[in-house]
């Protein structure tokens, strides 16, 4: 879809964000009960690190909206400047108490998962994983996760932030591998429903995942079904810069992507690096 930056029509898909609606559907009493706290401001550096400053003392289960975030970050430091109101920039701080840590690389994938639900139910576009946690459509990402871990004791406290691009035009796009739900022909573009759809999937899977006593047994079998990459042939960069080439066979339960790798030898689990998408041979 092509719109002109200036035009009526792009104007009125980048409408401000209906706090109240947010807060009548996912706060308190009034909403599902999960949130505690839900906030959205017109413009910050990065809602993330804003919740990490809140410190130990920091409520839990609370919510950070931007209309525009200038400092955002990615893995691995990247940074990234949003466009007003083209996006969902959303944090969210999160006390877990009872998890085992070395479970807690599982949360940037069950956040996947979640996203993944409500992309496709709001705009109908079938948006899929790329291991660990971006959101690709048609190969190009439209949605980034980031998750930081505050503190590990007495409890964990993480903060979880979404990016997800709605209204974003060719022009704006800050890389050619991006896109937009605009640009995949979603039906719905309003990012107040895409929001709540978005922060409702994400509660019901973290009280599904303490209910299973943070088994991750079923967000396995779960992300298994959106994931892209699982039959691609991929390359691997892993710490260190070495590269592995082969096909991505399967997600472990420890949420490691498993790699056959080209020629002989056996499948590679592995927990951290860079994955791209191959041709096939």
């Amino acid at each position: 879809m092509t719109l002109d930056p200036d035009s009526a029509d792009l104007v009125s898909l980048r409408a401000p964000l209906d706090v109240s609606v947010l807060r009548d559907a996912l706060v308190g009493d009034h909403g599902t009960g999960f949130y505690t706290r839900l906030d959205v401001v017109d413009e910050t550096g990065s809602t993330n690190a804003d919740l990490l400053a809140e410190g130990d003392s920091g409520a839990d289960r609370v919510v950070l909206l931007a209309e525009f975030q200038k400092g955002g970050r990615g893995r691995h430091s990247r940074t990234w400047t949003g466009v007003p109101r083209a996006q969902v920039i959303v944090s969210v701080r999160l006390r877990l108490p009872g998890v085992p840590l070395a479970d807690l690389g599982w949360l940037p994938l069950l956040t996947g998962i979640a996203t993944v639900d409500a992309v496709r139910s709001v705009s109908g576009v079938q948006a899929e994983l790329k291991w660990p946690n971006d959101i690709l459509v048609d190969g190009r990402k439209v949605c980034g996760i980031l998750v930081e871990v505050a503190t590990t004791a007495p409890e964990p406290v993480v903060v979880v932030g979404v990016g997800l691009n709605t209204t974003l035009t060719e022009a704006d796009l800050p890389v050619p591998n991006a896109t937009s739900l605009l640009l995949a022909g979603a039906r719905d573009l309003d990012r107040t429903r895409l929001a709540q759809a978005l922060l409702s999937a994400l509660a019901d899977r973290v009280e599904q995942w303490q209910r299973n006593a943070w088994d991750p047994a079923a967000l396995a079998a779960d992300y298994r079904e959106r994931c892209g990459t699982i039959g691609q042939r991929v390359r691997a960069v892993l710490p260190g810069d070495t590269e592995l080439h082969g096909v991505a066979e399967d997600i472990d339960e420890q949420g490691r992507i498993v790699i056959r790798p080209d020629g002989a030898g056996e499948p590679v689990a592995v927990a951290a690096g860079d994955i791209t998408h191959l041709r096939p041979v």
